[in-house]
């Protein structure tokens, strides 16, 4: 778990050092062809990359020193972050790839001692994968105070039912994390649901499909499936905290939660950026005139960098705030980063499938995947225009008509 009071790493810059040595050395050469898949029959090499990265002492940077990690700052982590976001793989061979990560907080936050040694324990140790089952394809997510799925308590069990999709990586997961309501008399809407535990071998348990994102399936880890729980039984004993309290465990997972999609981002567009302008050199139009001396190829590059380093100091700025003050306190700069970070990486990744030509639009190289598995980032986590509607509400809470 991230512990916002460990002292600064005196070392931060050579972690961070051999970090940047694994991705480029171990999964930059084999990223392009693990995406184009099968992602299972690549398994086998990146465990073997998983247990190099433990014995380095690299593994779960984001768990703390007595769990045996780095026990980095949520500052810290986030710079790691936005190396391992440089390679699809990276938060994946690293162990803090989402779900996984926001799970792994959660339990360690709110599990009882019986859940975090049967699920936090393994999940920790990368012995097991993990999902969150929270959107519905009947209900707008963008307002998820409006749910189907049911937990009905009987006895020492509930019994789930509910339609669940976009539920990340549940292909190859040991238990998902499902939203439900338990509480639909309450008397606020934030207090009818709950967080319950279901493990994935459950017979109530249905992976109906991997969604296809525009038109790429995919598998395991790199997968979004639509799930089914029909009369799904399990022990109450796999209630997270209390019932009523799903909506306020889901902004304690949702604030870091966010942070770490930024970080990643930021990653994903530096290693855009680098592929857009070293196609912009070595691509001639002519004997001797690159694509790298038209204008608005110039102004593309420089509006880039400009933009991947504002990102960066907003986001870092965000994670003082919530460090000093808490989430709450810095609740207007989380929803500034979720979309302003968002709309550059897929400014940037656009301009540089345009560089690359028709190259780009092909899945010859990484530009295509992610544009393709990216632009969610501007719907999940809360549509852009939430996020912007609600900052301008708080903003202008602040003035009054004269």
């Amino acid at each position: 778990m991230i512990d916002s009071k460990n002292k600064p790493k005196t070392d931060l810059a050579g972690i961070l050092n051999q970090y940047r040595e694994f991705v480029k050395q171990e999964l930059f050469p084999i990223d392009l062809e693990v995406v184009q898949g099968p992602f299972k029959s690549y398994l086998p090499q990146l465990n073997a990359l998983r247990e190099k990265a433990k014995k380095l002492g690299l593994f779960a940077p984001h768990l703390s020193e007595k769990e045996g990690c780095l026990g980095l700052s949520l500052l810290e982590f986030a710079h790691v972050s936005e190396i391992l976001g440089q390679s699809p793989l990276g938060h994946y061979v690293f162990n803090c790839n989402a779900p996984d990560i926001g799970n792994m907080e959660l339990l360690h936050l709110f599990g009882s001692d019986f859940q975090k040694e049967k699920f936090l324990k393994p999940l920790q140790k990368g012995e097991i994968r993990s999902c969150f089952a929270m959107t519905e394809p009947e209900n707008a997510g963008s307002n998820p105070v409006n749910l189907s799925t049911v937990a009905r308590r009987e006895g020492d069990h509930y019994i789930i039912n509910g339609h669940k999709w976009f539920t990340t990586a549940a292909d190859g997961a040991s238990f998902t994390i499902v939203m439900a309501v338990t509480n639909p008399e309450a008397d606020s809407p934030y207090q009818k649901a709950s967080m319950v535990i279901v493990p994935l071998d459950n017979p109530g348990y249905q992976l109906l499909r991997n969604i296809p994102i525009m038109g790429e399936a995919g598998e395991d880890y790199f997968s979004h499936a639509e799930v089914k729980f029909t009369d799904c039984k399990v022990p109450a004993t796999h209630l997270i905290g209390e019932e009523g309290q799903g909506f306020v465990l889901a902004q304690e997972r949702l604030g870091p939660g966010r942070i770490h999609h930024c970080m990643r981002w930021i990653g994903i567009c530096e290693r855009v950026f680098s592929m857009m302008c070293q196609r912009a050199v070595d691509r001639e139009l002519s004997p001797g005139k690159s694509l790298a001396e038209k204008q608005t190829i110039q102004n593309w590059i420089a509006e880039s960098r400009a933009e991947i380093n504002a990102s960066r100091l907003m986001v870092l700025d965000t994670i003082r705030k919530m460090e000093e003050q808490g989430a709450k306190a810095a609740k207007e700069e989380i929803s500034t980063i979720k979309f302003f970070v968002a709309d550059v990486l897929m400014k940037v990744i656009d301009r540089a499938i345009q560089v690359h030509g028709a190259l780009g639009v092909t899945d010859d190289t990484l530009l295509s995947f992610w544009y393709r598995h990216e632009r969610g980032a501007r719907i999940y986590d809360g549509p852009d225009e939430v996020h912007k509607s609600s900052l301008a509400r708080s903003i202008l809470k602040n003035y009054q008509r004269k």
